[in-house]
């Protein structure tokens, strides 16, 4: 067995209860909230925090439900702990004796929906209050101030920029102070114990509109008088195909998804319109434009091939930045994982597929940024799935089976926290 990190001896003097945090968890766990709604979940931060220490200076409604708790501890940088909020509407089937069976109307659309905690925010919120108390716990071995900030609005791209808005940083607002690093991290359906990091671009670019085209509807016997709109979209939806294929670079990953398709509500009616709700992921800014712009491109062009009688309508439903890594930053976080997770600290060669709003914060204030994932996956769980050969089957983020391991996935989120920051702080750094 070789040496102890240099961060192993705060963790285990310091390192809060972890029973503690699954009982926080399961309740978090319990009661999602829909995105731009997580009232109760601001509350329940805000008191767990000043559980904590009545020292941190907390601030509330920012952004909406966002929320922020700063740590003044004597000269030294100022590094910022992100951790997002809003749970998804899905409907949990884990089987867990507190799965969420919440229901909530959707702020965007008025239907009631159910909630669950699909992506894995309740850990994520979880950890970064038991990093808080480890950090306020261990304050003789730091200098610095931190900022925990709690985030609203994730899922639908909003809850970063909105706070900003809101003025998180502005000195006659919410006052934040200005971070020299902003740091974050997300649970993935990686092998137990894996905390994984990447210089450069880690997670993808995501763009979602919403697009009608529009046709002439009319009987079903007589489609010679018709502009039947869904021979047109689904000729849209084959031609968008060849985006990946033909238009993106072959060195770069690109997805372009058709998730949705409505049109017509019987069999002999032609319907007059067609709705699309595509999704684009991309790893540079360059082949983002090339398939944001080929999109366009090509449902223009079938429609004026079909005759329409007016033009398409795009409608952006949201829109995520790259999530991209200080080369920096870095390689002093990489060091530190490396030093404290040893073997179970992995640099990944290719960025996530998924999407993320923390590079919002950073762009704001234009500061440097590093996130990570760790692991969701209970030990058990994969290797009997490694044993029947069926790890392509582990339910991923925002799946309705999708769960976190507890207490391995807490503690190994809460020492990633606090690892990352006293590589900024720390007084041994």
């Amino acid at each position: 067995m070789g040496p102890k990190s240099p961060f192993q001896s705060i963790l285990d003097k310091h390192r809060p209860d972890i029973k503690t945090y699954e009982s926080i968890y399961r309740e978090f766990h319990q009661n999602p909230e829909l995105s731009t709604l997580e009232n109760e979940t601001s509350a329940k931060i805000a008191e767990h925090l000043k559980a904590i220490s009545r020292d941190l200076d907390i601030r509330t409604g920012i952004g909406g439900t966002g929320l922020i708790a700063i740590c003044k501890n004597g000269s030294g940088p100022t590094i910022l702990l992100r951790s997002d909020m809003d749970g998804l509407p899905v409907e949990e089937e884990t089987g867990l004796q507190y799965a969420s069976t919440k229901r909530m109307t959707d702020a965007i659309d008025n239907v009631e929906k159910p909630v669950m905690h699909a992506c894995g925010h309740d850990a994520h919120m979880t950890c970064n209050i038991g990093a808080a108390e480890t950090l306020l716990k261990a304050r003789d071995e730091w200098s610095g101030t931190i900022v925990f900030l709690f985030q609203p609005a994730e899922e639908i791209a909003r809850g970063a920029q909105a706070m900003v808005d809101d003025g998180l940083f502005e000195s006659k607002k919410h006052g934040c102070p200005i971070p020299d690093v902003l740091l974050g991290q997300h649970v993935l359906p990686l092998p137990p114990g894996k905390v994984v990091t990447k210089p450069g671009t880690i997670m993808c670019a995501a763009d979602s509109f919403r697009i009608t085209v529009y046709g002439k509807g009319g009987h079903g016997s007589m489609p010679h008088l018709c502009i039947d709109p869904v021979v047109l979209a689904s000729s849209i939806v084959m031609k968008l195909q060849t985006i990946v294929s033909r238009e993106t670079p072959p060195r770069e990953s690109a997805v372009v998804t058709v998730a949705s398709f409505h049109a017509g509500d019987t069999a002999n009616v032609i319907s007059d319109q067609a709705v699309l709700q595509v999704n684009i992921r991309t790893v540079s800014e360059h082949s983002r434009k090339i398939a944001v712009d080929a999109v366009y491109r090509i449902v223009k062009g079938e429609c004026q091939m079909a005759k329409c009688p007016k033009e398409p309508l795009f409608e952006r439903l949201n829109q995520y930045p790259l999530t991209t890594n200080d080369a920096g930053l870095a390689g002093k976080v990489q060091q530190s994982f490396g030093s404290h997770f040893g073997d179970q600290h992995q640099i990944l060669e290719a960025p996530f597929s998924g999407s993320e709003d923390f590079q919002n914060l950073a762009t704001a204030v234009k500061k440097p940024s590093f996130f990570w994932g760790w692991s969701a996956t209970d030990p058990d769980t994969w290797k009997k799935r490694e044993k029947e050969g069926t790890l392509d089957q582990l339910p991923s983020n925002h799946s309705s089976s999708f769960t976190t391991s507890i207490p391995g996935t807490l503690a190994t989120g809460i020492d990633a926290m606090v690892v990352a920051a006293l590589t900024f702080v720390g007084k041994s750094r």
